[in-house]
């Protein structure tokens, strides 16, 4: 069984974790500082984090959602979106959205799963915002792909 709960405040930030989801270490520990970083344990194993950063009073985003390695692909993605959208409606916000690469296919289509729309393509994002250049999937990871998801109508 998984349990996801806050980062307290004992327990030092998952780096190792987050990495996996972005090669930005100084970005990284940004926006953790800005946000609420949530972890799920299997046991006492912690194997998956996501960050959930305001970006208005309305608007929330999920800055970083990962998995450890030997835990992907038995669902911890979905339900660690599933518990920060749960999260944000709690809180009160109306819209929460995430972003990800043009070659992240799999994140994609999770996010899509989770009931994510696209809304925006922010184009050349990691060639501006990267000093490496990230590939995935054989593609080179160049723009930005903005999904959200209403929580709550007006």
């Amino acid at each position: 069984m998984i349990q996801i709960r806050p980062l307290s405040h004992d327990q030092s930030v998952p780096m190792d974790l987050l990495l996996l989801a972005d090669p930005s270490t100084e970005k990284v520990l940004a926006y953790v500082q800005s946000g609420s970083c949530y972890v799920a344990f299997h046991k006492q194993d912690m194997i998956g984090v996501y960050v959930l950063t305001p970006l208005s009073q309305q608007t929330v985003e999920i800055m970083n959602v990962a998995v450890k390695e030997s835990w992907q692909g038995r669902g911890i993605g979905k339900q660690l979106i599933r518990h920060a959208i749960s999260e944000a409606k709690a809180a009160g916000f109306h819209t929460i959205e995430i972003g990800t690469g043009n070659s992240s296919i799999q994140q994609l289509a999770l996010y899509q799963k989770c009931g994510f729309r696209m809304a925006s393509i922010d184009h050349d994002f990691f060639l501006k915002h990267y000093d490496e250049p990230i590939y995935e999937n054989g593609i080179q990871c160049m723009d930005m792909v903005r999904l959200s998801l209403v929580l709550q109508a007006d």
